[in-house]
């Protein structure tokens, strides 16, 4: 075993750091308050209790065509979180919005993705908060993903998830402790499908792994689970706005947040997955069986290219950067 001294760090960062899943373009460290570009040196302090504890929240926004989508909604969540788990990040959200824009900025792509973190903070081994002496604001700008019917313009296959569900108090608090979203997405690779849901112990369904999961039911009414047992989704809450528009057209006989029975899925019009990344998801096959004919329903393929269009040119929505 080696030792390493400080001129040799760097070194040994970019001789062992491996090429990234996604591409990385820039990470702001508030231990620094600078950024780099170098992937192999975004890193932050072990004794951050985010590392070994999972202590913070976090959000995810895209950003298309120079803009970042929904930027407030996602901060206002952030700030939500926070509070609800005693954590204080001493600048205010004000100056935690001009940190995401100036590292968006400096980043200099007009399609990407933005993660914000607010950790603990470094401190000691244990357990306690009050180990950290502040909290720290890690921004990563990374590549984006594809839409997820953009890549798969068939629809996506759905299980029902055998990973218990959050109790509400945690599922509605965007944290960085992650294992059962992790599992949940172990499993459906394990099954080969692309998402699966979760049901509490009264047999509604919860959410995704990452993503919200709502229904177009026989009577054709919209519905998406209550916001009291699940995170509340951004892109949720738009598609649910826009789909007021198709209740005033007449496709829709109803926009509404209600328990949903997991049988309930098992003769839905439609099964809609939504999330940042992949806008609006149609289910084309639920438990193995074809949801209605097996093709992508006609409310869902209409919210996709809504929440679409309304990500390239809603300004109200839109915060410029570059």
């Amino acid at each position: 075993m080696k030792e390493l001294q400080a001129d040799d760090f760097v070194k040994a960062l970019r001789e062992s750091h491996h090429a990234e899943k996604v591409p990385c373009y820039l990470f702001y460290s508030s231990q620094w308050d600078a950024y780099v570009r170098d992937p192999a040196l975004m890193v932050l302090p072990f004794t951050d209790h985010l590392v070994h504890r999972g202590d913070g929240v976090f959000e995810t926004m895209k950003c298309v065509a120079g803009a970042v989508y929904n930027l407030d909604a996602h901060l206002q969540r952030l700030q939500r979180s926070a509070y609800q788990i005693g954590l204080a990040f001493h600048r205010g959200p004000d100056a935690l919005r001009v940190k995401v824009l100036e590292a968006l900025h400096a980043a200099g792509q007009p399609d990407c993705a933005v993660r914000v973190v607010l950790s603990r903070g470094p401190g000691g081994m244990g357990v306690s908060p009050t180990e950290s002496d502040a909290s720290a604001l890690y921004i990563l700008v990374y590549g984006a993903g594809r839409p997820f019917m953009e890549a798969h313009p068939q629809g996506a296959r759905l299980r029902l998830s055998a990973v218990p569900p959050k109790h509400p108090d945690f599922a509605t608090v965007k944290t960085c402790n992650y294992i059962p979203n992790v599992l949940m997405r172990m499993e459906a690779e394990a099954w080969g499908v692309d998402f699966t849901v979760g049901a509490d112990g009264r047999g509604h369904i919860t959410e995704g792994a990452t993503e919200n999961v709502g229904i177009v039911s026989k009577g054709g009414t919209l519905a998406f689970p209550p916001l009291d047992s699940v995170l509340a989704g951004t892109t949720m809450l738009r598609v649910m706005e826009l789909a007021q528009g198709l209740e005033t057209e007449g496709k829709l006989h109803g926009v509404v947040f209600r328990p949903i029975r997991v049988e309930e899925l098992n003769d839905a019009r439609e099964i809609l997955v939504v999330g940042t990344t992949l806008n609006v998801a149609s289910v084309t096959e639920w438990e193995g069986r074809p949801v209605g004919d097996g093709t992508p329903g006609p409310i869902g393929r209409a919210l996709d290219a809504m929440i679409l269009q309304d990500t390239r040119e809603n300004a109200a929505l839109r915060v410029p950067y570059l």
